[in-house]
């Protein structure tokens, strides 16, 4: 395709109007039975619109797309670079930086603690405690909260199907968005594609979405469509002393486990969702330097096929399935539940 030619293109698409966040709406209100999602998970929706997919999409099945991989990135708001995480992610004067991404053990129940991870312990902060520490009035370390590529948007299903998502062809995948060897996003990208393609444990129902869609699909699949949504509120606490204020709980029904979604570090939003049971689910507000916040928490009540020398028992002793185990929601990360009756 001509410069020029691609060029006119997407100018007449910048003018086509907020298509795609209509469009990531409409699916909500068609499948989920509450009126709206939150702002800031609209704000994923793809800001691509149907000339724009139609455009890349021609582009990728003429293998083409790295010739124009800078607009690309650019209209799509995705990750392309190191630089692109760099620039907009770690540059947070107020916190440490974010090294690696620290959420590994909280999809990976038989995951082993390496170095890194309680080396980000180590920073400040319990990733992991007993319900019984969370009380009103009592003060807690909090970890880091952040989603290291927070930026990031949802690439619509018709073209989040079109990239190669899987860690066979992580190469060929690299090599499509130009992401160097042994750069942190590289890295993102082999723990997203490895922690995708495990098999569950026992009782757990898991799936890796790539778009919007797949998202509300899966929720709707397993909840139904009238569900509740919960997420916390903000990142305000990180690696802070904080005083816990009301501590309300939100689902408590053992029997009917809530599904949760965690946000993944790749180049795109991908989501890591999964239904596992006996889990209680909690609001927290918490009174951080700033302001207060309301953070969710999740308490796992079975744990006895978790490993043995995960980072939680590590920290709390005891051993799989002597303890629940509690841990915050981070940002971005969702937590829907059945709706009464």
């Amino acid at each position: 395709m001509h410069p020029i030619q691609f060029l006119g293109l997407l100018i007449v698409a910048y003018f086509s109007g907020s298509q795609a966040e209509n469009a990531f709406s409409q699916y909500w209100e068609e499948h989920i039975g509450l009126l709206h999602p939150p702002h800031w998970l609209t704000a994923k929706a793809s800001p691509l619109n149907l000339h724009h997919v139609a455009v890349f999409t021609k582009l990728i099945d003429e293998n083409k797309l790295s010739s124009h991989l800078f607009s690309f990135c650019k209209l799509a708001n995705v990750a392309c670079s190191t630089n692109a995480i760099v620039k907009k992610t770690m540059d947070d004067k107020a916190f440490p930086p974010i090294a690696q991404w620290n959420g590994i053990d909280k999809v990976k129940y038989e995951h082993v603690p390496n170095e890194t991870s309680l080396s980000v312990v180590s920073q400040g902060g319990l990733p992991y405690f007993r319900e019984s520490m969370v009380k009103e009035g009592d003060f807690m370390p909090i970890p880091d909260l952040r989603d290291p590529m927070s930026y990031k948007s949802f690439l619509p299903r018709s073209l989040a199907t079109k990239i190669l998502f899987s860690f066979t062809q992580i190469v060929e995948l690299k090599k499509l968005f130009g992401v160097v060897d042994e750069s942190i996003i590289d890295e993102y990208i082999q723990i997203t594609l490895k922690t995708c393609e495990k098999s569950p444990i026992p009782g757990e129902q898991r799936i890796c979405v790539t778009s919007a869609e797949d998202l509300i699909d899966f929720v709707v699949k397993k909840l139904g469509h009238h569900i509740n949504l919960w997420s916390s509120e903000s990142i305000e606490g990180s690696y802070e002393n904080v005083r816990i204020g009301a501590v309300e709980l939100i689902h408590g029904n053992l029997s009917k486990p809530p599904l949760i979604c965690h946000s993944m570090p790749f180049l795109f939003q991908v989501y890591y969702c999964h239904v596992i049971p006996k889990v209680k689910v909690y609001a927290v507000e918490i009174h951080a330097q700033k302001k207060l916040n309301h953070l969710i928490m999740a308490c796992h009540y079975d744990t006895s096929i978790w490993n043995a020398n995960h980072l939680a028992f590590k920290l709390l002793g005891f051993g799989p399935g002597l303890i629940e185990v509690c841990h915050w929601i981070n940002e971005n990360g969702l937590v829907w539940t059945k709706t009464q009756g």
